[in-house]
């Protein structure tokens, strides 16, 4: 007896799937990373539009007019007239040099200070974290109240720096050293405190680089017998160019915008011996009521701390080098 084998159902063909396909405009609007990554960053880009570019921008368009916010009148057009007038001024040529001299003291001290300490706290190694700690206590501290502070320190009749310089027999009067009414030490002594408050920053950031050298090399150079003024010049401060870059760049800035911490204790004085660009700025737009030049005059000031910056990258940094 035969068995029936029971008839296949006819093959039917493959239905659609009544799914319906993306649109393209939806694929064209995905989310990637790249697209996440700038809606990430549009709030900060808004943010600077509106209170750092448009303020710079109306800032610059200051500069070619001239006007007195304080006795009204009309914004009278007048050029490069105010470039002109900063060019030529005596003032502003003694506050520009005054303003090198600042930042190239202040910088100086900080690197050479700041270098120093990492190097000590490198060799320190993981005994040295209870001296970071203390040694970034001034970075908490605001610059005017540091101001303040060294005023007292530096007082001529009764500052506690020259009571113990007296004290240890090295002045002969408390009052011998007049580190803030000399004219001809005032601008060193403004910038104890700038160099006091920041000298733990750069020391922090070259630290920082210093923990990236390979220790393969340092160990090879010592095999070969080089000495640590070698190793330092020839390997480590090669090696750090980026990072040294990046804090003489933010702390030469920094040092050549000063303000609050000369108000403080100079108000530009004595002399104008310590009145640096910033303060001729401010004293030019509110003390003199003239913001057309004193705009002028921070235009310049700006455009020379970008040419200082884009060199101290080429020079020190030199993105690109094989060297």
């Amino acid at each position: 007896m035969t068995a029936m084998t029971p008839e296949r159902p006819a093959t039917r063909p493959a239905a659609h799937s009544s799914r319906p396909s993306p649109p393209r405009a939806r694929k064209r609007f995905r989310l990637t990373d790249n697209r996440f990554a700038t809606l990430l960053m549009l709030p900060a880009a808004l943010f600077l539009a509106v209170f750092v570019a448009w303020p710079l921008l109306q800032f610059v368009i200051n500069s070619f007019y001239r006007y007195n916010p304080i006795a009204g009148g009309p914004h009278t057009f007048v050029g490069f007239d105010n470039y002109v007038r900063a060019l030529t001024d005596a003032g502003f040529g003694n506050s520009a040099v005054r303003t090198i001299a600042y930042t190239a003291i202040v910088v100086t001290l900080e690197f050479v200070l700041g270098l120093t300490v990492a190097l000590l706290f490198s060799g320190l190694g993981n005994r040295s974290r209870f001296f970071r700690t203390i040694f970034l206590y001034p970075l908490m501290i605001a610059p005017i109240v540091a101001g303040l502070l060294w005023r007292f320190l530096l007082i001529d009749n009764s500052g506690i720096v020259n009571q113990l310089l007296y004290e240890a027999h090295l002045i002969s009067s408390p009052n011998q050293i007049q580190w803030l009414s000399d004219p001809n030490i005032a601008l060193f002594s403004v910038a104890l405190p700038d160099i006091w408050l920041t000298t733990s920053f750069i020391s922090l950031v070259l630290f920082a680089g210093l923990q990236n050298v390979p220790g393969e090399i340092i160990e090879a150079a010592r095999i070969d017998g080089a000495h640590y003024p070698t190793l330092l010049f020839r390997i480590i401060l090669p090696l750090l160019r980026p990072v040294i870059a990046v804090a003489l760049i933010v702390r030469g800035v920094d040092a050549a915008r000063a303000f609050d911490v000369i108000v403080v204790q100079t108000n530009g004085g004595p002399q104008n011996s310590t009145n640096v660009l910033s303060l001729l700025v401010y004293n030019t737009q509110i003390a003199n009521g003239n913001p057309g030049l004193a705009s002028a005059m921070g235009t310049i000031y700006l455009f020379a701390l970008m040419v200082v910056a884009v060199i101290a990258v080429l020079t020190i940094w030199r993105p690109g080098s094989d060297q």
